[in-house]
């Protein structure tokens, strides 16, 4: 029987002050011309199906004509916003093919179609209800992964840009078993950098439907990369294992890949690299993710018997003394970080000394 490791629904938690002047400071904080509770006016909806006739549990909506042009507009609107200078030129030119609100989940977004009538390319996003944890998942994935990502926020609306992929169980269940073998290596190396960066900035419930698989033709090959797309799970929950994709059952079909392409020194190679990686992005990060976790140090992010387990967990992964000092998520956050440097820099010293 499988561990029950997400707990139960998380809570949505609002912007603070602070993180509201994080935000503003960095661009990330807009009026947009409409909130998440309007498009929940809806005066209609039917269920969206895959190309297989499956339930995607996606419904498309629509809205009474009355409503419908002034929806449109400042859907348009928001799009200007989040990927240009919201000037109002282009807004002739583009058109809101779907609305579509997915009923399974936490965050129960809205999936905003939006097609260039020009040349009928086309481009999702999405709108959903602000939650501090997701606004501090997005950054530290903008920070910490090989990823920026793109998205605006107030106090009641968040903007989040599409991130193109493969849904991980879609992936696991229609192409894994086709890729070739070097391909199957090349994938385990990926996954056990994802599982890594994961576990390092404290992103949970990387479940296979909360991460893309992104196939890149390089030369005569293709090149796989693992992407994380929801950000809801940032360091709330107080099990360790929630924070390693590996322990999810759906991710074992990837889990086996892992046992079956790669040796143990393998593994431990690209652990070593990807904490590197996210060594270097620390420090390249500077100012900013130093005032994000200074930040998330003043905010409630989760339960006291969560943030006491989980600093009791990682004590014992780590043996780091710090884990055992922590009154927040936000002194984790800065002690994960700091661990992954500080072994980072003592690395680098040790080649140092060896090569002197």
């Amino acid at each position: 029987m499988e561990e029950k490791l997400i707990s139960q629904k998380k809570p949505f938690f609002p912007i603070i002050p602070r993180l509201n002047q994080y935000l503003q400071q960095y661009n990330r904080w807009v009026f947009t011309p409409i909130f998440y509770d309007d498009l929940l006016r809806f005066s209609g909806s039917i269920v969206v199906y895959d190309e297989n006739d499956n339930d995607t549990l996606w419904i498309r909506v629509y809205y009474t004509d009355s409503e419908r042009e002034d929806i449109d507009y400042n859907l348009k609107k928001v799009y200007t916003l989040l990927h240009s200078d919201g000037n109002e030129s282009s807004l002739p030119y583009l058109n809101v093919d779907a609305i579509d609100y997915c009923t399974f989940g936490n965050s129960k977004p809205f999936r905003i179609k939006i097609r260039n009538i020009l040349n009928d390319n086309f481009t999702y996003f999405y709108v959903k209800r602000t939650d501090a944890s997701r606004v501090y998942g997005l950054e530290f994935e903008h920070m910490l992964s090989p990823y920026n990502l793109n998205f605006l926020v107030n106090n009641s609306t968040l903007i989040e840009e599409h991130i193109a992929g493969i849904p991980g169980d879609v992936f696991i269940n229609d192409f894994l078993a086709d890729c070739t073998p070097s391909q199957q290596a090349q994938i385990a190396k990926e996954y056990v950098k994802f599982n890594e960066r994961c576990m390092i900035r404290l992103l949970g419930d990387m479940r296979a439907y909360n991460y893309v698989v992104i196939p890149t033709h390089d030369f005569d090959q293709v090149v796989y990369k693992i992407r994380a797309i929801d950000f809801d799970q940032q360091s709330y929950e107080g099990k360790l294992k929630v924070y390693r994709p590996q322990f999810f059952i759906e991710n074992f079909p990837l889990i086996k890949v892992v046992k079956e392409k790669l040796t143990l020194d393998s593994i431990n190679q690209y652990k070593i690299e990807e904490r590197s990686i996210v060594a270097k992005r620390i420090i390249s990060s500077g100012v900013r993710l130093e005032s994000l976790v200074e930040i998330m140090r003043s905010d409630g992010l989760t339960r006291t018997d969560f943030l006491k387990n989980l600093a009791a967990e990682i004590y014992k992964f780590t043996k780091d003394e710090a884990f055992m000092e922590v009154q927040n998520m936000g002194d984790i956050m800065s002690a994960s970080l700091a661990y992954v440097r500080r072994h980072y820099e003592n690395l680098n010293m040790t080649k140092l000394i060896r090569s002197s």
